[in-house]
């Protein structure tokens, strides 16, 4: 069992940076890839960024490659998503996630077991 909480978000002006984080508590962090998730009001759950157990690649969707970096400690049983260059467009809940899935899945929303509360960014113009 994992529980994931995370924090970070806030209001910010476009142009601006946040660095979210997503804390674990629960055996076995370091076993789990992790992955960045957002929900904007009225639209699906999309997958932001993910990173392997090793974390020795990363994942993006193609509309936050380059602007979004995610990291993970296993040391803090933290990761983390560093957003820069913010947009209106990113404003959304952003939800961590725990899985056990192979890197080709990590994409998909379905294929992750745990998940967090989300943080609120919202990006003001």
């Amino acid at each position: 069992q994992v529980q994931l909480v995370e924090s970070g978000g806030g209001l910010v002006q476009a142009g601006g940076s946040l660095r979210l984080s997503c804390d674990a508590s629960g055996r076995g962090f370091s076993t789990y890839s992790m992955g960045w998730f957002r929900q904007a009001p009225g639209k699906e759950r999309e997958f932001v960024a993910a990173i392997p157990w090793t974390g020795s690649n990363t994942y993006y969707a193609d509309s936050v490659k380059g602007r979004f970096t995610i990291s993970r400690d296993n040391a803090k049983n933290t990761v983390y998503l560093r957003i820069d260059s913010l947009k209106p467009e990113d404003t959304a809940v952003y939800y961590c996630a725990a899985t056990t899935a192979g890197s080709a899945y990590l994409q998909d929303p379905g294929l992750y077991t745990y998940w967090g509360q989300g943080t609120q960014v919202t990006v003001s113009s």
